[in-house]
């Protein structure tokens, strides 16, 4: 959004070990992270997207609790020059914080280097970004930076990956990963861990075939690259038709990945199967569409998957991030994996294999012959975080909104989730395609499992 603002208390909690350890540069180079390091709790800095590579987004701070919330106050605020500051553009960069320093993106894909104690700006890189880009899906947005090595990483709207150098922002290496031109960008923040990077692409609205890759930190050099959607004669090609339809099957990777290093896995979910709404073409269960996965970090072979959403044709993707998390189920401690759904449903795993760990069953759905939908659907257990039934009163609701066409078409509530879209007739469902839960993080607390 081009304004960053800091809070008092926030700053605090930062700040606190940051300016006696500062080098002559003013900013210290932060080691070659280990997962295990990045596994620990953070306190007085953020070094990944996620907090740490469980993606859990918590703190075990107490210095801002339910007595002197209200007392805080703004102490500075800083204009970074106009970036990302049109319409276009959203502001969904999550700050990383190393030793007193802010790492901080723009939509347009600008990265600054802000001091935590005072917002002043200790260096800029300019993306110099193509502003005709035409197949950005969902937004001009950036989610963040990778840190590690006395690098920051990024990946870029026009399909570049980045390592700039952490003291002056200068460019270290720049690698073409993917082209815009050809339906393909990046969204998502990398993940630094033992000297790798790890991002995904998005472009599955345009035709393209998904993909997570790693790079080597140091030069850029590429690892491995584990495709989304298999191929013919790879696990899961028996999904798709025997035709170039995978090659077109989207299941982008819309955030950051997350990483066991005990485990050796590395896992991620994915979005939607493409073409988004018309399933005719691409008869199957569409694998590893709208599904979580798990690889090994060194070598990008598949361990295990679950898919959420058989053959989808309602853009009830995966795009919320996974959230590693140890939990205790019928007295045994077991190692979980969570992710929440457009569907309205939290999935949970065991992140060794791949198991429900409260029970998931496969239950007979409606069905729609010309869009080959699959004949069942997972249903969690556990229950659903939003309604799933349609009311009277929002059909009315509908009915009143209806434009162009639609207004003579008839409107009936669906029953159940999974309903086929109608034909002739609008049919009202919830969760709609934005979800559920669309792009937002979840957090694992110790004391609420999830929240």
């Amino acid at each position: 959004m081009g304004l960053v603002v800091a809070i008092a208390a926030v700053v605090a909690v930062f700040a606190h070990t940051s300016e006696s350890a500062r080098s002559a540069s003013g900013i210290d180079r932060a080691p070659a992270f280990t997962a295990e390091q990045l596994l620990k709790a953070p306190r007085s800095n953020w070094l990944t997207n996620g907090g740490t590579t469980y993606n859990q987004r918590y703190a075990p701070l107490n210095q801002i609790n339910t007595s002197n919330v209200k007392d805080l106050k703004g102490v500075w605020r800083t204009h970074l020059r106009g970036s990302g500051t049109a319409a276009k553009y959203s502001g969904e960069g999550q700050p990383l914080v190393y030793n007193g320093v802010m790492y901080v993106t723009t939509g347009n894909d600008d990265v600054f280097a802000l001091s935590v104690k005072t917002g002043k700006i200790l260096w800029e890189h300019k993306s110099q970004l193509n502003q005709k880009i035409t197949t950005v899906c969902c937004g001009w947005l950036n989610r963040g930076v990778a840190l590690g090595d006395g690098r920051v990483y990024l990946g870029r709207l026009d399909g570049k990956v980045e390592a700039l150098d952490q003291r002056t922002g200068k460019l270290l290496w720049q690698k073409q990963l993917v082209l815009w031109q050809r339906g393909q960008t990046i969204t998502a923040a990398p993940l630094y861990a033992d000297g790798r990077i790890y991002i995904g692409a998005v472009g599955a609205e345009y035709g393209t075939r998904g993909f997570v890759q790693a790079f080597d930190a140091k030069t850029g050099k590429k690892l491995w690259r584990f495709w989304t959607i298999p191929g013919p004669n790879e696990p899961g090609g028996n999904t798709w038709p025997k035709s170039d339809a995978y090659l077109h099957g989207g299941a982008s990777v819309w955030h950051t990945p997350a990483y066991d290093p005990k485990l050796g896995l590395l896992y991620f979910s994915t979005g939607n199967a493409g073409p988004d709404w018309y399933g005719a073409i691409r008869p199957g269960k569409n694998l590893f569409a709208s599904s979580i996965v798990a690889v090994d970090v060194k070598t990008g072979k598949m361990k295990w998957y679950f898919q959420e959403v058989h053959h989808d044709i309602w853009d009830y993707d995966a795009p919320s991030p996974v959230v590693l998390y140890d939990v205790k189920v019928d007295g045994k401690l077991r190692q979980g994996i969570a992710q929440a759904g457009k569907t309205g449903w939290l999935y949970q795993l065991d992140r060794t294999n791949g198991k429900p760990l409260y029970g998931i069953d496969e239950k007979k759905v409606p069905q729609d012959r010309k869009q080959k939908t699959w004949p069942t659907q997972p249903f969690p257990r556990n229950g659903q975080f939003i309604p799933h039934v349609v009311t009277a009163k929002e059909v009315a609701r509908i009915k009143k909104e209806r434009l162009g066409p639609a207004k003579k078409m008839n409107v009936v509530a669906a029953k159940t989730m999974f309903t086929p879209p109608g034909r002739g007739k609008l049919v009202a469902v919830i969760p709609g395609p934005q979800g559920g839960t669309n792009f937002m993080p979840s957090t694992n607390t110790p004391l609420r499992q999830l929240s």
